[in-house]
């Protein structure tokens, strides 16, 4: 069996459409995607309590147009929000329709609060934490205790700390997903890419198979749920 079949099609669960600093309307990126042998995309725009309800309502209608071949989720990413202020907008996020919610990690490229990443993996309403940093074992066994999945970052600067984060991950068996963070048609990667990507953070074949093909499949069933 040839590699592209062992690894089936990609799966991307954090990327970003005109709804907030993205290039592209939902549709296009969704077909954009679609051609480079995506079966599934998440449309994850970047929200705070200013714009949540906004982002939301219009991605929801996402739904109403047929785009062929490729399926939807629906979600966000939390962005620059105070900790003390990220469970309760997750938890309204999910009221209010999102099947996945992402938290802005403590990116090294950005001045994330400190302690965004402990409430993230907190929050039984968090399902993804993107681009944690320098996040600690102590906040990846967390992670792990309340299966929230980490992030492993195919886009430029977020992917700094990605040996870091899939190390501990490793060490304690937290899940990992390689996502895009996609902002413009230019960051979608194919599935043998995101696979290099898995590989690159130092996780050895089984565990980046594991990683971009298993790990997909089982967040699509716990969203489906």
């Amino acid at each position: 069996m040839d590699m592209k079949k062992k690894l089936g099609e990609r799966v991307e669960f954090h990327t970003h459409t005109l709804f907030s600093d993205g290039e592209l309307l939902p549709t296009e990126l969704a077909r954009r995607a679609r051609v480079m042998d995506t079966k599934l995309i998440t449309f994850t725009d970047h929200v705070d309590a200013t714009n949540l309800e906004f982002v939301l309502g219009n991605l929801l209608k996402i739904r109403e147009d047929e785009i062929k071949g490729i399926e939807i989720l629906i979600g966000v990413e939390l962005t620059h929000i105070p900790p003390s202020h990220i469970c309760t907008m997750a938890k309204r996020a999910k009221e209010l329709g999102a099947e996945v919610v992402v938290v802005h990690g403590e990116t090294l490229v950005e001045p994330v609060e400190n302690g965004t990443n402990k409430a993230a993996v907190e929050c039984e309403y968090v399902d993804i934490l993107a681009h944690p940093g320098l996040i600690t074992q102590k906040e990846v066994k967390l992670a792990e205790k309340n299966d929230i999945f980490l992030e492993i970052s195919a886009r430029k600067g977020h992917c700094l700390s990605n040996g870091h984060v899939a190390k501990l991950a490793l060490e304690v068996g937290a899940k990992l997903l390689v996502n895009t963070d996609a902002h413009s048609p230019e960051d979608l990667i194919s599935q043998e890419f995101a696979y290099k990507v898995a590989k690159a953070s130092g996780l050895e074949h089984k565990a980046a198979v594991k990683v971009v093909k298993e790990n997909p499949e089982e967040f699509i069933r716990r969203v489906k749920q």
